[in-house]
């Protein structure tokens, strides 16, 4: 699988904010790569000079193997780019609308006609096409937005916080583009600070706060590296765990007890050897599972915030 992205030692400064530091980045062809942070981490700067909105003051860019301050016009030509703030004319409907976009990516006539109407199917919107986009939910303009950007069928996908704000019918439409396009051979850049979005849609990740990226990779291996392994027991008539060997740390959460060890099935073993010794009724014993959000903690020391 290619590198059809290489972001390197990116920076952009506002005034005497630093808003990106450094930034450093690889995507591989036909993944959904996660660009995960809070809000104000340097999430939508780093997507706007991506897409030729603005300009680094710093680092290099390589698209599709082409350097973006040489070759932007090739570069641009072939991706789709979603902003966050949702950019259609209230007053069209949804069908001019895509025409305007198409037109504007230099798609006319039959093959315009065409591919709004499999952008239309693809977003599950094909019986409101003729209505206004003011009569349309936020939920519902957003999935017209990301219409817009594929019908000129692009190589790279770029959605930068895509589902904020929007109904969980609408949600679920753009993850399953997302899945299908995919499928189909399509890369993305996924950003957003919503982890369990991260977790369901992307290979790989980068997570970013103050303008850093603080970690990168797969998903999976980031989870193994940094997410803290622990058992969770919950049960009548057990008011405290005893310290065990090989587990950390013990703290009580919700109506159970979070044992934090690197040896699941000895201490799981040794919490059944337990209850039944001490008549302990077992309501709850699993373990859990790894998380961006213990990522992000490990990483930080602090918890994703908005």
């Amino acid at each position: 699988m290619g590198t059809i992205l290489k972001v390197d030692r990116l920076e952009k400064t506002y005034g005497e904010k630093k808003a990106l530091q450094n930034v450093s980045f690889t995507v591989s062809q036909g993944t959904c790569f996660g660009l995960l942070g809070p809000n104000g981490a340097g999430k939508s700067t780093t997507m706007k000079i991506l897409t030729g909105i603005i300009q680094a003051d710093g680092g290099n860019i390589h698209i599709f193997g082409k350097d973006i301050k040489k070759q932007s016009k090739a570069i641009l030509h072939q991706i789709g780019y979603v902003p966050q703030s949702i950019t259609l004319y209230e007053q069209l409907s949804a069908y001019d609308n895509l025409v305007f976009f198409g037109e504007m990516y230099g798609v006319y006539g039959q093959p315009l006609k065409q591919r709004i109407a499999e952008a239309l199917e693809q977003t599950g919107l094909s019986d409101r096409a003729k209505d206004a986009i003011k009569t349309f939910s936020g939920g519902m303009k957003r999935r017209i937005n990301i219409a817009a950007a594929l019908l000129h069928r692009p190589k790279l996908l770029i959605l930068d916080e895509p589902t904020v704000g929007i109904d969980p019918q609408s949600r679920n439409h753009i993850f399953q583009m997302i899945r299908s396009l995919i499928k189909e051979g399509m890369t993305i850049i996924y950003s957003t600070h919503y982890m369990e979005e991260v977790e369901a849609l992307c290979n790989d990740i980068a997570i970013i706060d103050h303008g850093n990226v603080i970690t990168q990779g797969p998903l999976n291996e980031l989870l193994e590296k940094y997410s803290q392994k622990a058992v969770y027991i919950e049960a009548e008539g057990l008011s405290g765990i005893p310290q065990l060997n090989n587990v950390t740390k013990i703290y009580e959460e919700g109506q159970g007890w979070v044992l934090e060890t690197d040896t699941i099935t000895e201490t799981m073993a040794k919490i059944l050897h337990l209850a039944s010794r001490n008549n302990w009724h077992l309501k709850r014993l699993e373990m859990i599972r790894p998380s961006l959000e213990n990522v992000f903690l490990s990483l930080t020391g602090t918890k994703l915030r908005d």
